[in-house]
């Protein structure tokens, strides 16, 4: 493993020819849904990237930004542990962005306009702008994303076509704790209270699928709606049904068997998000 703090020590690097590169773009805090991007990068590919940033233009709130959690010291050990063909890029936002971290703006046919991206003024527009710098600069092989970030990685994926960048993206599972929680660098500041009621959250979802076989979205909106005025502790931010290339949200009318769930659900400080597909 080696790690790098600048873009020109790595590009220098990787321009001497490293063979097929696989990139795992993360913030830290790793979990088993990062290694698992990782072990598939280092399956796939003869060298793994991965990049520990927690990017500024994605925050909406300064706080978030600064409460994100940093773990730089056992996400090191994590990386080392599963593959000795890697490198690590762990830069200074100044090594990104300059003296001032600003955001690019991209066309992204409204797929920012709706859920995560109507609750979280230009996220998407944060995180494409990184993205594409990742890809520009590094010109990986192929690059892994999760799918529990699923209206990301749909971005991600029409970005990477309108830009012609010359990188594969790939989606992956998304990966559960044993009680169904969807894994979330987040998920560290729930309290053993609040931890244990988080698995509701899928069990919603869950009951959606079953649900979806022969109601109507009407019907499965008004389910999701008593659900959590029962289990109030969880603060309902949305559930939608959308198609599962476009997020375009289906009619009340449709049956919801080939669509996607979207939920966002507050819990006490944190906002949990979790997504299933219901064909």
């Amino acid at each position: 493993m080696e790690v790098f703090d600048s873009y020109e020590s790595l590009k220098k690097v990787l321009n001497e020819g490293v063979g097929s590169i696989g990139m795992v773009p993360t913030m830290g805090a790793l979990h088993e849904g990062h290694l698992s991007l990782i072990r598939r990068a280092a399956q796939e590919n003869q060298r793994v990237l991965i990049s520990i940033f927690v990017n500024p233009t994605q925050f909406e709130e300064a706080s978030d930004l600064i409460n994100y959690p940093k773990t730089l010291v056992e996400d090191l050990k994590a990386i080392a542990s599963i593959d000795s063909k890697t490198y690590v890029y762990v830069p200074k936002t100044n090594d990104i962005y300059g003296q001032n971290a600003l955001t690019e703006t991209f066309d992204l046919s409204d797929l920012d306009q709706v859920m995560e991206g109507s609750k979280r003024k230009n996220h998407f527009q944060g995180v494409a702008t990184i993205v594409k710098f990742f890809l520009e600069t590094f010109k990986p092989t192929k690059a892994y994303f999760g799918q529990k970030d699923y209206q990301q990685l749909q971005i991600i994926l029409q970005l990477a076509e309108k830009l012609n960048l010359n990188t594969e993206i790939i989606g992956c599972p998304i990966v559960r704790e044993v009680d169904g929680l969807a894994m979330s660098s987040r998920n560290k500041h729930l309290t053993p209270a609040e931890r244990k009621i988080a698995p509701l959250v899928f069990k919603a979802l869950l009951e959606v699928k079953e649900m979806s076989k022969n109601k109507k979205y009407s019907v499965l909106k008004s389910f999701i709606n008593a659900f959590f005025v029962e289990h109030s502790q969880l603060e309902l931010d949305y559930f939608v049904i959308a198609d599962s290339k476009t997020l375009l949200e289906i009619s009340d009318q449709d049956k919801a068997r080939e669509g996607r769930a979207f939920i966002a659900v507050r819990l006490g400080k944190i906002r949990l998000i979790d997504n299933l597909d219901l064909a």
